[in-house]
């Protein structure tokens, strides 16, 4: 969901973890997933300046999705259903994916444009906190997907690790924060994100039960998989 704008002359110690000329060849690479209903999706976050992951991190999750046949997917916030669009289309016509958002207007927005994407059937969107709607709702996830704010992400991370299944996939977003995670003293957007980010990024690496890498495109993506024995 999040996309930080990059870093300004107010904040010089952050970093873009990837050079921005290669990042606009990759998305040049992509033009064969436009659809109209994505590029009113993204055209409305830039208008608005609302967090998504955008096209590059898009197209990695649904591919890293589609790489484990993911059909049960929780996405811990859903913003207006940006990522959904990525892991609905994964998940295939039997999948679900179940979206949390505190937001009511953006669960009317999600329905808008998934309906108009064909992948409405496919979603079952819950207004509410995503950490309570986790809670009661039951059973094992071929993927957990995490971005909520970044306070929460290590208690985020303890809730889910136990109930992905062996071989799935737990994912996050913002894992480098622009940055943020690998300087000294860094203007924060909020007090304490960096560090709960740090912390989260050190929990998934250090736990024996996962497999974890970070892909540094845009704000960085942790995947953790969850060895099968």
């Amino acid at each position: 969901m999040a996309d930080i704008k990059s870093p300004t002359v107010s904040n010089p110690g952050v970093l873009i973890p990837v050079n921005p000329a290669i990042e606009n060849y990759m998305h040049g690479l992509l033009r064969h997933t436009d659809h109209p209903v994505l590029t009113e999706m993204e055209a409305l976050a830039h208008k608005n300046n609302f967090p998504i992951i955008g096209r590059l991190v898009g197209v990695f999750i649904e591919a890293q999705a589609k790489m484990i046949n993911a059909e049960r997917v929780f996405e811990f916030g859903s913003g207006y259903g940006y990522s959904a669009y990525w892991f609905a289309r994964a998940v295939g016509s039997k999948g679900q994916v179940i979206c949390t958002d505190a937001d009511f207007l953006n669960q009317e927005k999600a329905e808008q444009y998934l309906s108009s994407a064909g992948l409405w059937d496919r979603i079952n969107f819950r207004a509410g906190m995503a950490q309570e709607v986790f809670a009661q709702t039951e059973g094992l996830f071929d993927i957990c997907y995490n971005d909520v704010d970044k306070g929460d992400y290590p208690a985020i991370w303890l809730m889910a690790k136990d109930r992905i299944r062996p071989g799935g996939l737990y994912i996050a977003d913002n894992v480098l924060w622009r940055g943020r995670v690998a300087v000294e003293n860094p203007t924060d957007i909020f007090p304490g994100w960096t560090e709960a980010i740090i912390e989260h990024n050190e929990l998934i690496f250090n736990d024996p039960e996962f497999d974890t890498f970070i892909n540094p495109t845009r704000d960085g993506v942790i995947v953790a998989r969850k060895k099968t024995a």
